[in-house]
């Protein structure tokens, strides 16, 4: 039953009906619309899995798992140094105010859903709320520990989350019909499970970010006359 409980949470955290706003967010998908980089599926297949290769698997993956073991370990100190760190490695103003609104939004929902007795304890979130700012996968590796979900499952259905927002942002901003999207996640999903011991075991001093279309992209976004996403 313990199992079944936390794979059942785990769908919740992963669910993209979660009340975070991750549905408002491109992370410079729609810039590489704008500017012709992305036209065609084939095209947004490249974007989204050199985002997953270079940016996801070599630097955000490795930084929630750290960030996961901190908190089941209570390591708090160790908590803000891997989330400072992961603020620190948003390249764009855009970047870095959708992981610190999303995180922001998870605490209070986090915060709502123990008032009601959901598995969460009111005390457990002091710690959480005392964080001046707080990355999106803080709040998520937070949630994850406290509901006892298996920490490779918790990473996979995270960065599967991730991935099912770029779909649809794609589906909106390319446009894509629902079919090729279905056709994307799956072969883009097949990747995650290639990668994810990558991901766990990488050492500290091969973790980069070096994305630097994505980062062009991001900050070309922030002033691009019309949009439908945040960033």
């Amino acid at each position: 039953m313990d199992d079944d409980l936390a794979l059942t949470r785990l769908l919740q955290l992963a669910s993209p009906t979660l009340p975070v706003g991750a549905y408002s967010y491109s992370q410079g998908l729609e810039a590489a619309v704008e500017s012709g980089v992305v036209a065609t599926a084939a095209d947004a297949e490249v974007w989204i899995g050199d985002m997953l290769r270079y940016s996801m698997v070599r630097l955000e993956a490795p930084i929630w798992w750290r960030l996961y073991a901190a908190w089941a370990q209570r390591d708090m100190a160790g908590v803000r140094e891997w989330n400072d760190w992961f603020i620190v490695t948003r390249e764009t103003a855009e970047l870095r105010a959708e992981t610190l609104q999303m995180g922001y939004s998870l605490v209070r929902l986090l915060g709502d859903i123990a008032s009601e007795g959901d598995g969460l304890e009111p005390g457990e979130l002091q710690s959480l709320d005392a964080m001046h700012e707080t990355a999106f996968p803080t709040a998520f590796t937070f949630a994850a520990v406290q509901w006892r979900i298996p920490a490779r499952n918790a990473l996979n259905a995270y960065v599967w989350s991730w991935l099912e927002n770029q779909v649809m942002a794609a589906l909106k901003a390319v446009p894509l019909g629902q079919t090729e999207g279905q056709r994307l996640l799956s072969r883009l999903g097949a990747k995650i499970v290639i990668n994810l011991d990558e991901m766990i075991m990488i050492d500290v001093h091969e973790m980069n970010n070096y994305c630097h279309g994505l980062a062009i992209a991001a900050s070309h976004h922030e002033t691009q006359y019309s949009r439908l996403f945040r960033s």
